[in-house]
This record gives structure tokens, C-alpha cells and sequence, in this order.
């Protein structure tokens, strides 16, 4: 599957990828609206945008070189679904880490209002200290 990268919406996905490779959420405050909220499947809660960016550069302390494969992404008016593996290096261990994941974000005015992410508690466990 192409990714279509000239859709707005995408775009908002390339550039949270690009903050989360290099561990620095400055720009989530310009991708996400104001009271944007982000859910996760594994606790059923939502955050804030302040709350992910301190989770997000939390994660360069425990994995490094961390990049996005297999990415599946269907963009609509209104928002988009990605399909994709988180990848890294346990900066304690070496071990190679893997977390398939599911994001849908709603989208207006050019900015996301909440991501709900789905994806495998003991695959995340794998990228915590």
C-alpha cells in the first residue's frame, strides 16, 4: 500500500513519526488542538497533550533507535487509521523491540483532536524501564 503523504491528515501522522523517532514532542503542541485527548486501549484512559509528550521523551531512555515500519495508513475527511510497528533497541539489554499498534485520529481545523491508539500491553511493557 502507497501512503498518500500530500494528505493532510498524514501529514499530522509523518510528523508525530518524526517526534517520536527523535524523542522530542515540541511539535505535538502544534499537531494536536488544544484539548485534544489521546486513549489508550490497554487502561481505557485518556491524556493530555502535555501528559504523551512527557510519555513520548520518556521513551528515548529506554529505547533507542526507534522507527516506524510496516505502516498502513487510510486517511478520510475527518481523520485517518494507521496500521504500524514501533521499533527500537532496549538501551539496558540490547534486545531488539517490537509494538504493533492501531491508531485512528479525528481530525478539524488542520489539528488533531484525540488519537486512540490500540495495541498489546506486553508488547508495550517491552519499551518500559
Amino acid at each position: 500500500m502507497t501512503i498518500d503523504h500530500d494528505h493532510p491528515n498524514v501529514q499530522l501522522l509523518d510528523r508525530i513519526i518524526a517526534a517520536a523517532e527523535a524523542g522530542d514532542a515540541s511539535d505535538l503542541f502544534d499537531i494536536y488542538a488544544e484539548d485534544a485527548l489521546i486513549w489508550h486501549n490497554t487502561d481505557d484512559r485518556t491524556q493530555d497533550v502535555a501528559r504523551n509528550a512527557k510519555v513520548l521523551e520518556a521513551m528515548d531512555r529506554f529505547v533507542t533507535d526507534r522507527r516506524y515500519t510496516d505502516r498502513r495508513v487510510t486517511a478520510f475527511d475527518g481523520g485517518a487509521v494507521q496500521q504500524h510497528v514501533l521499533r527500537g533497541t532496549r538501551r539496558s539489554t540490547g534486545e531488539q523491540v517490537a509494538l504493533h499498534a492501531c491508531v485512528v485520529i479525528a481530525v478539524q481545523d488542520g489539528r488533531i483532536t484525540r488519537l486512540d491508539e490500540y495495541f498489546d500491553s506486553a508488547e508495550a511493557a517491552r519499551f518500559a524501564p
